[in-house]
This record gives C-alpha cells, sequence and structure tokens, in this order.
C-alpha cells in the first residue's frame, strides 16, 4: 500500500504544505506533483473537475512526490466514497456544522469496522493488492469548519472518532460572522475564531488546517500550530506568473 507521506507528517508534528487546484487540469496536477508540495487538493466543490478528470489528476499527482487528496462537492456518502474509490488518500468535507454531520463523514471514508464505506473501489490498483487492508489507516479526512454554528459546535465536532482534522474555511466563516475584514474589530473577532478553532483541535488531538491563498498568509499560521495548510491555487499561480511577466517586460 502506498504510505500518506503527508499525513505522516502531520503526525510526528511537521506541517503539510499543500495546494488547490480548480482548473481541471491532470497536466497541472502532474507538474505540481514534482516541486516538493506535501499533497495536492483537488477542489471538485468549487473547481472544474469532473469524474474522469479527477481519477486522471490523482494518477498524475502519484507519479511525483505529492499525496492526492480532494475536497468533496458535499457531505454526501456516495460522493466521499467515490473520491476514495478513484484514488484520493484524504478528503476534505465542506461546511460541517454539528456533530452528526461529522460522523456521516467519518462513517463514508473508512471501511468497517471502523465506518461503512462500501466496497468496490474501482482506481486503486496501483496503490498495492493490500489497498483494502490498509487504507482504513492512511486515508486523511479533514472537516471544514467554517461557520457561526461549526464554530458554536467546534468541540463536539472535533471529538468524533475518525475525523483527522480541520481544514478551516476562513472567507466563508468571516461571511457567516458577519464580520468586515476591513475593521481591526472584525479582525480581530475573525483571528480569535480561527484560535479559537485551532485550540480546540489541539485539545481534540486533531490536525488543526487552514485554508489560505499564500505563503506570507499562511506563515502566522503556521507558527501557531496549523499543520494541514495550503499556500495557493493552481489559477492564481497562473495569473501571478503572467502579471510578473508582465511587469519584468514594462507592461
Amino acid at each position: 500500500m502506498t504510505i500518506n507521506t503527508a499525513k505522516i507528517r502531520m503526525l510526528e508534528g511537521k506541517p503539510a504544505i499543500g495546494a488547490e487546484l480548480a482548473l481541471g487540469s491532470p497536466l497541472a496536477a502532474e507538474l505540481l506533483s514534482n516541486v516538493g508540495l506535501d499533497f495536492i487538493l483537488v477542489d471538485t466543490q468549487h473547481g472544474a473537475w469532473a469524474d474522469d478528470s479527477t481519477m486522471y489528476a490523482f494518477r498524475s499527482i502519484s507519479l511525483g512526490s505529492s499525496t492526492p487528496m480532494a475536497r468533496v462537492r458535499q457531505n454526501n456518502f456516495g460522493e466521499i466514497g467515490r473520491l476514495l474509490d478513484a484514488g484520493a488518500l484524504g478528503v476534505v468535507v465542506p461546511m460541517v456544522n454539528t456533530k452528526q454531520e461529522a460522523e456521516e463523514a467519518a462513517f463514508a471514508t473508512r471501511y468497517p469496522p471502523k465506518g461503512g464505506r462500501s466496497g468496490g473501489a474501482f482506481g486503486t490498483s496501483y496503490y498495492g493488492e493490500d489497498y483494502n487492508e490498509k487504507i482504513n489507516d492512511e486515508v486523511f479526512l479533514a472537516v471544514q469548519i467554517e461557520s457561526k454554528l461549526g464554530l458554536q459546535n467546534a468541540n463536539e465536532i472535533m471529538s468524533v472518532e475518525g475525523i483527522d482534522g480541520c481544514w478551516i474555511g476562513p472567507n466563508d466563516l468571516a461571511k457567516s460572522m458577519g464580520l468586515d475584514l476591513q475593521s481591526s474589530e472584525g479582525l480581530k473577532k475573525h483571528t480569535d475564531a480561527i484560535h479559537e478553532i485551532v485550540e480546540i483541535c489541539k485539545q481534540n488531538h486533531k490536525i488543526p488546517g487552514i485554508s489560505t491563498g499564500s505563503s506570507t498568509v499562511v506563515k502566522p499560521w503556521i507558527e501557531q500550530g496549523c499543520l494541514f495548510v495550503t499556500a495557493g491555487y493552481d489559477d492564481g499561480w497562473v495569473i501571478e506568473g503572467a502579471k510578473r511577466t508582465l511587469t519584468d517586460l514594462g507592461r
């Protein structure tokens, strides 16, 4: 069975640094898999991914040194299982607001007796013949706390067995809390809320994480103990690289 090296890093207390992919390109996934990222997150919730391109992306990522992960469209038993069947070694579940929703995500992610995942993985043969026996230990499940209700229930959510960590969604959290991040008061409440979730993760012996778009933003959160972090997006890097080239050319 292929080892989930990103999960091992996090369990050792080291940050796993990843990227989100939204453009729907398995070739972009392959290119990024060789630059040193610990994991690459195929974003099927907000990205331009279909079933086939998602599966090809997982295989392309596996050609390099990164761990293939994905954000599922919604907290749904069938959709979580299908991503795993296609080759994801990690799953991020968005908008988890209650303990029951966390339990549903955990149930869908692992085979019995630890969960209720249905057998029939169709895109995992390259992981080894012992996939079915080892995947429960190798898979990484993170839930997103990104709402006012999720914040209120964060301790119950993170106490659920089978949840490995959290991937905080700071933008949706701010919207749900009605915060103006341009004001010092709103920014402080937002920062305090994220700190609270991170500390709740630690208290429950779960891995804290956060979604960000740049190394500048993510560095302070790594210093605060976040271990499951994204530091950029494929579409953002394409635009940034083009702008930088034009700037260098005086345009």
